[in-house]
């Protein structure tokens, strides 16, 4: 039986194609909206069963209170966090504010559909990796916090960086080419190279990972030759 759900994300182009493809998979989408700030005020009005809430910034203060302000006035809504390896502090912090679930950006479809399953129906949808990457970090913590985005960003050459954003705009090879002044089979190459730099196997992944690490932000202050 199909999730009746909302998806709310600060990027509406992932927000939109998440929905789209839980639509596609059987899934009753009430709506697909950004920025996660109004995240409450619609998930309250709409009262789905599951609102899958986007973040980059799990352990950023604040970013949680949305959920602590759904499970107040909507107790029976199951929320699953949708954010890039947390730290700690980050996946202690959406569990703290009643969140339901905590599901990695770059995990398939299924896997998302399984933790919105499990929310549903009462159960914590946690990855156990997650949790003992979590305990891990806990009983060794790094002398410097990780910066995900900063070392994805490392791998790539500044025309990568800049076909990247170009993806993340929902450019196709044609438009990518045209913009940068390069033949398709150039930039089909370009876009290639970075999809096996960044470990992911399609374009919306990519812009996904970007987005939700903040590679996407700094990407934009990088300027090709």
């Amino acid at each position: 039986m199909g999730v009746r759900l909302m998806v709310v994300d600060d990027h509406r182009l992932l927000a939109e194609a998440l929905a789209s493809a839980l639509k596609l998979r059987g899934h009753r989408v009430l709506a697909a909206a950004a920025p996660v700030a109004g995240a409450a005020d619609l998930v309250v009005s709409r009262a789905p069963e599951v609102c899958l809430l986007g973040t980059a910034a799990p352990a950023e203060p604040g970013v949680f209170d949305p959920i602590v302000r759904i499970k107040r006035e909507r107790p029976q809504v199951a929320v699953v966090v949708l954010g890039p390896v947390p730290s700690p502090r980050g996946i202690a912090a959406a569990f703290a504010a009643g969140a339901s679930g905590y599901v990695r950006h770059d995990e398939r479809i299924e896997g998302v559909e399984r933790a919105m399953v499990k929310a549903r129906a009462g159960e914590a949808a946690v990855a156990p990796q997650l949790l003992q990457g979590a305990f891990a970090e806990l009983l060794n913590p790094a002398a410097q916090p990780d910066d995900e985005g900063q070392r994805l960003l490392s791998l790539l050459t500044p025309r990568e960086v800049e076909v990247l954003v170009r993806v993340a705009d929902g450019e196709d090879t044609r438009l990518i080419a045209a913009g940068m002044g390069i033949a398709p089979s150039t930039a089909r190459t370009h876009v290639q190279r970075v999809l096996m730099k960044l470990g992911v196997g399609s374009r919306l992944e990519a812009a996904a990972l970007a987005a939700r690490t903040g590679l996407l932000d700094r990407a934009t202050h990088v300027k090709a030759p």
